[in-house]
């Protein structure tokens, strides 16, 4: 296991963050440090066709070691970290055989990752816990996920007993700013089904996301001396807290759980002549998707009936949609991730992405892609963490997939 643990490591002190204001492609350059990491990782381990293209994508080969047709899997996860929070200088800090108590991160600026806050620590007892020092994100999302892939391919190399079929893997940048799967070549791959390693707890099997769409309103307002205001003055701020308080109060991140979609202000700029909201709009069915659209339009209509035309501007783009559909057809690739498990003595724990995975728009291309745990919680900040354990078992997950996949070809 140190081994995989000092891979991870090696990746994570790379600073890959990505830059959703930037329209280049990978949006940051510094990507690109991690990709040339991997490529000469890949080909140190014994990957053949291993390929960096122009966009930052890679891929490469494992070759099947049977003389019958297997069907051809990948594994697929991103290299970038979330914009969110800062990924320079990271420094983890390891936790062997952890006692459920509180974990001081940083002690001079009192940052404590706490079970009383985080429950989902007292999962990990007697575990090693790697986290951050408090001052940046850890990469896990998804360093966890290129570092099982890496590592479940140099084990197969180096046991050529266990049987797979030819495998691809895929490391994918800018995952976070919802362009992941933009430039990534489905025929090139060559699979006939994948899945991400980006998923969270031990055991999650996701093969559910949410529709998702963004939306920015303008409100533009009208500024003039506020002693001589009266019927002239505009306030766009005033009309953008109008705006918010149109939308249902229950249906955001903070109060909503499962299947329950959202309205999530993210980012919001204004003065008086103008104010700028960004939302996410995000729901499981593509019917209340709709119409949660249609409610956002509204309340803007509604607004411009009342103060004017053209004072609150709405613009929505669809990101991406709901991978099922495209899952349901093909659902014994989820039937074989849910028995490597299960083989492993993993309890698989099945249910809906509240998010996306770069699987949802590949499976829209043509290429069927799960979501299966990486391991990590508490991804985009400064208390996420991964159980060193976890890291090993998603590795092993991969291993056996690819070897149960080789036995129902037979």
């Amino acid at each position: 296991m140190q081994k995989i643990i000092d891979r991870f490591v090696k990746y994570i002190k790379v600073d890959t963050q990505s830059d959703p204001e930037n329209p280049a492609f990978p949006s940051t350059e510094k990507q690109w440090d991690l990709a040339k990491i991997l490529v000469e990782d890949l080909k140190e381990i014994g990957m053949e066709d291993v390929t960096l293209d122009d966009n930052c994508y890679i891929m490469a080969t494992l070759p099947s070691n049977v003389d019958f047709e297997v069907p051809v899997i990948g594994f697929i996860a991103h290299i970038d970290t979330s914009p969110d929070y800062t990924g320079t200088n990271v420094n983890p800090q390891f936790y062997p055989n952890y006692d459920g108590k509180d974990i001081v991160l940083n002690k001079e600026q009192n940052i404590v990752l706490s079970p009383s806050y985080f429950d989902d620590l007292l999962l990990y007892k007697g575990q090693t816990l790697i986290t951050t020092d408090g001052t940046t994100l850890l990469g896990a999302d998804d360093k966890a996920g290129v570092t099982e892939i890496v590592s479940a391919m140099e084990y197969l190399i180096q046991h050529p007993e266990i049987k797979h079929g030819k495998i691809r893997i895929g490391f994918t940048p800018d995952e976070e700013v919802g362009k992941g799967a933009h430039m990534f070549d489905v025929d090139k791959f060559g699979a006939e089904w994948a899945y991400t390693m980006d998923g969270s707890q031990v055991g999650e099997l996701e093969f559910e996301n949410f529709n998702a769409a963004g939306a920015k309103v303008t409100i533009n307002g009208k500024i003039v001396h506020p002693g001589y205001a009266k019927g002239k003055m505009i306030n766009s701020m005033l009309i953008a807290n109008d705006f918010i308080s149109g939308l249902p109060k229950n249906e955001v991140p903070e109060k909503t759980e499962g299947y329950e979609g959202f309205y999530h202000l993210h980012t919001m700029e204004g003065e008086v002549e103008k104010t700028n909201l960004e939302y996410i709009i995000r729901d499981h069915d593509i019917k209340l998707f709709e119409e949660r659209k249609a409610t956002f339009q509204k309340v803007a209509d509604d607004l411009n009936k009342k103060l004017g035309s053209n004072i609150v501007e709405v613009e929505i783009k669809d990101q991406y949609f709901n991978m099922r559909e495209k899952i349901e057809p093909v659902m014994h690739i989820v039937d074989i991730a849910e028995e490597a498990m299960k083989q492993l003595n993993i309890k698989p724990l099945i249910k809906a992405i509240r998010g996306g995975t770069d699987g949802s728009q590949l499976s829209y291309k043509g290429l069927p892609c799960p979501n299966i745990f990486a391991g990590g919680h508490n991804f985009h900040g400064r208390y996420e963490y991964v159980p060193a354990e976890s890291l090993k078992l998603a590795t092993d997950v991969i291993i056996k997939i690819a070897q149960i996949t080789t036995e129902r070809a037979q």
